[in-house]
């Protein structure tokens, strides 16, 4: 079976991070975290992309490499317990019914979408815990909200601007680029709000608001670089103080 790249980009972080803290060998202390919620058409991939590039120019070497997660998180949870791919396709973040999950599951004897849900969250507890990692969507905000080493983003952005910047990506009328975000929206603020209980729009789920209007990828991601730079010390920790912990 030919495993995905996205996938692959996964097993090669986790691998990468096992290594550096192996058996025998003293245990680094965790690098950030930071994870995204999003509207639909605020590039956060894209912003991610940057920030990479943001921390690579301003950060000293010796530091791990930063990874994203988004789709490619349900693939390696899939993976990681064989559960089958058919899966993927309930995990869209949309309204959760949990009651009826846990039926289906206890009569049937196979996994579901509660199953999978459980899965997911361990698995972004797992990623958010090695550090040095961007975790898109999902709840991650939520889930690794006791963990010190976390940094929570959402970013906003007026409709018509999302809608303009959305139809452009895809080359998409701005009828069906308006639609798209609606419903993706729709499907997120019902997600948090069945799976964990939360307001997708709860300025204290964050660290870090960002309304991206008249503003570039670029320019969103030295933002977001530069307060978590700030926030965990982290040129000290690269140039002054190996043993740093997050606070």
């Amino acid at each position: 079976m030919r495993i995905p790249g996205e996938l692959e980009k996964c097993r090669l972080y986790i691998e990468s991070h096992a290594v550096k803290n192996g058996i025998g060998k003293k245990r680094l202390p965790p690098g950030p975290c930071i994870t995204f919620s999003r509207e639909t058409g605020t590039s956060a991939k894209l912003v991610c992309e940057e920030l990479i590039k943001f921390f690579n120019e301003n950060i000293k070497q010796d530091s791990p490499e930063w990874t994203i997660f988004d789709r490619n998180l349900i693939e390696k949870v899939l993976e990681d317990h064989y559960l089958p791919t058919t899966l993927k396709n309930l995990m869209e973040e949309d309204k959760v019914s949990f009651f009826s999950s846990m039926l289906n599951e206890m009569f049937s004897g196979q996994p579901g979408q509660w199953t999978l849900i459980h899965k997911t969250s361990e698995t972004v507890l797992q990623l958010a815990s090695l550090g040095y990692s961007m975790i898109i969507g999902r709840g991650a905000n939520v889930i690794t909200s006791h963990l010190n080493n976390t940094f929570h983003v959402r970013l906003i952005a007026p409709l018509n601007e999302r809608i303009k910047n959305f139809a452009e990506r895809y080359n998409i009328d701005f009828q069906n680029a308006r639609m798209i975000i609606e419903q993706h929206d729709t499907r997120r603020k019902k997600y948090l709000h069945s799976v964990f209980n939360r307001r997708i729009d709860d300025p204290f789920l964050y660290h870090l608001v960002i309304n991206t209007r008249g503003m570039n990828c670029k320019q969103v991601a030295s933002i977001i670089g530069s307060a978590v730079i700030d926030k965990f010390k982290m040129h000290e920790r690269q140039m002054k103080n190996p043993e740093f912990h997050l606070t």
